[in-house]
């Protein structure tokens, strides 16, 4: 009898001990397979298989088996949610579990800086966060939708400004104008918005003029020159006469030198032909062109022209001999250089 008790106390440690071993695989010991911090996109209508799939695919988990199995007794499958999340290096699959369980997605930084088209804008967040390029542009151009934010459809892209930004990955279309329509308002804070009247623009018109005067110079410290000159156009009623908004008209951005034909085309952009600022910008300014524009040069110019060294700098003129004599010496250099288009 007493060797039977002994038997049964060691087969209870055993047994116990097997247990709590199964335990420690399944539940405690670490399963992660990557020695650095990875990133799992569920998508938006991903299932636990997508999940188990996605995981298995890109050789996350030391122990698929373990962890479907603690994923099932904890009800995962029921508890899938879309996001973003990372997994360190470590975590076991009770930690792993809980977190995809409970949505603990890691937000990211997005980030876009000056662009030319809304088609573009669109691809660069698209390439950033869960959402389709398509959805992004179909609102850019729904006149309907942007009057909700106090815009056209023409001058849309001005609601977004070019930073790096805080968001969830699997943030929805509507929430991410929403969210920029914020950061829009946080931007034209009271000192922006009264340099803006001081000009006699508005907040939507500086940016117009911006997007110009970003397209006319690389330079920084050229930009509240050229926004000098321009400010000077509108308050004298003399059309801007910029190059960079017929090009923009043509919709050809490979053009390096404007010729007559261009000047020609009919649309409000080309300011040539249309007096006044254009009905929406031509590109996406940064906050540095839109400073520019704000802390404009007072000045006399009405003129500029691009530097015959192609150095990227401008020659100023007050006059209109001054500025043909600039522009003749340009067009020579450019016809030394052969570019005639």
């Amino acid at each position: 009898m007493k060797k039977i008790v002994i038997t049964l106390i060691i087969l209870t440690i055993l047994g116990g001990s097997a247990v709590a071993y199964f335990a420690w695989q399944y539940i405690y010991k670490n399963n992660i397979a990557k020695n650095k911090p990875t990133e799992v996109f569920i998508h938006s209508g991903d299932n636990f298989d997508d999940l188990i799939n996605q995981l298995k695919t890109n050789e996350i988990l030391i122990n698929p088996r373990s962890f479907r199995y603690l994923a099932t007794k904890m009800n995962l499958p029921s508890h899938v949610y879309p996001g973003r999340y990372i997994i360190n290096p470590g975590t076991n699959n009770k930690k792993l579990v809980t977190k995809f369980r409970s949505g603990a997605q890691a937000p990211l930084m997005i980030t876009f800086t000056s662009i030319r088209t809304k088609e573009k804008l669109a691809s660069v967040l698209a390439q950033q966060i869960e959402i389709d390029s398509a959805s992004i542009v179909e609102r850019l151009y729904n006149n309907d939708y942007a009057k909700t934010f106090g815009f056209t459809a023409e001058n849309f892209a001005c609601m977004f400004i070019p930073n790096t930004y805080e968001m969830y990955w699997n943030i929805s279309v509507d929430a991410l104008f929403k969210r920029m329509h914020k950061e829009y308002r946080a931007f034209w804070n009271k000192s922006r918005k009264q340099k803006a009247a001081a000009l006699n623009l508005s907040p939507v018109e500086v940016c117009i003029l911006a997007s110009i005067v970003e397209k006319e110079s690389a330079l920084t410290k050229e930009y509240p020159i050229i926004a000098g000159v321009y400010h000077n156009r509108l308050q004298r009623g003399i059309p801007l006469q910029a190059d960079p908004t017929v090009v923009f008209a043509t919709g050809d951005f490979t053009i390096k030198r404007v010729l007559n034909k261009h000047l020609k085309i009919d649309s409000p952009y080309n300011t040539y032909k249309y007096r006044g600022l254009p009905p929406g910008p031509i590109g996406i300014p940064s906050t540095k062109v839109i400073n520019g524009v704000l802390n404009k040069q007072d000045h006399k110019y009405l003129y500029f022209c691009a530097k015959d060294d192609f150095s990227g700098q401008h020659v100023f003129a007050k006059t209109l001999r001054q500025h043909n004599q600039n522009a003749r010496l340009y067009r020579q250099a450019l016809n030394r250089e052969r570019i005639y288009k």
